[in-house]
């Protein structure tokens, strides 16, 4: 016999102190912690469901959302701007404190990443 479906679980406990009985009768009988009993009856009541909460900030790159609009046409109008550079210029004109690597995604994610091709000893001699 199988381990039940996580959703399962959350909706047989919650039922089972929807009937009277207490968190902890709940958590010997399923073998759950007191807390997950606990954390099931408040997204219950707070939600009317037992599906997951989202975890994490969802992608939005938080700080960047209200310039990417900036972002983009400060790209398209300088495209060989550094990842520094542009963390630079996020400080200083709109006050953004944020690593390059939050940059990078954000950049990637509107599709504005590119490789920069340097001119190597290579390359000049040919």
């Amino acid at each position: 016999m199988g381990r039940p479906h996580p959703m399962a679980l959350r909706e047989r406990v919650v039922g089972f102190v929807e009937e009277g009985n207490s968190h902890r009768s709940a958590d010997a009988r399923f073998r759950v912690s007191v807390k997950f009993v606990n954390d099931m009856v408040i997204l219950k009541r707070e939600t009317g469901g037992l599906a997951p909460r989202v975890q994490g900030h969802g992608g939005g790159h938080g700080k960047l959302v209200g310039v990417g609009d900036w972002i983009t046409a400060r790209m398209k109008a300088k495209p060989d701007l550094t990842l520094n550079d542009l963390v630079g210029e996020l400080s200083d004109h709109h006050g953004i404190a944020i690593h390059r690597v939050s940059v990078w995604r954000f950049l990637r994610d509107l599709g504005l990443t590119h490789k920069k091709r340097f001119a190597s000893p290579r390359a000049e001699a040919a």
